[in-house]
């Protein structure tokens, strides 16, 4: 049995407690992944921007970032991400690029076995 969510955001933990039931439920470590770094106390998280996606992901990739996402840099490329949370600017930019910026929960229902999903961050 894995140990409480200790968050004062509800959402956060809710977005947790669904990201452990899905790597039980489809064997998918990579929502495990996820659920352990959303835990993680937020000086322990490195911040990603816009620019590290453009740099280090290919195009059409499908990714996670557990945490916000900022706007520092810019992109080009068609993305598909899933972050907790965006900066309007962040998510200004994907949808400029041709990509979506949409929440891990929707991410986690289309793809529940985590296939073809990159953990950034």
């Amino acid at each position: 049995m894995s140990p409480p969510v200790r968050k004062g955001n509800s959402e956060l933990v809710h977005v947790v407690v669904a990201l452990r039931r899905a790597a039980r439920a489809h064997g998918a470590p990579i929502w495990a992944s996820v659920a352990e770094r959303l835990e993680r106390a937020r000086h322990q998280t490195t911040p990603v921007n816009v620019g590290h996606l453009e740099r280090l992901v290919a195009a059409d990739a499908t990714v996670v970032v557990p945490g916000k996402l900022l706007a520092d840099g810019h992109l080009t490329k068609s993305l598909t991400v899933a972050a907790f949370a965006y900066s309007a600017e962040a998510r200004k930019k994907i949808r400029a690029a041709g990509g979506s910026a949409i929440s891990i929960p929707d991410l986690l229902q289309s793809r529940p076995d985590g296939a073809g999903v990159r953990l950034f961050g």
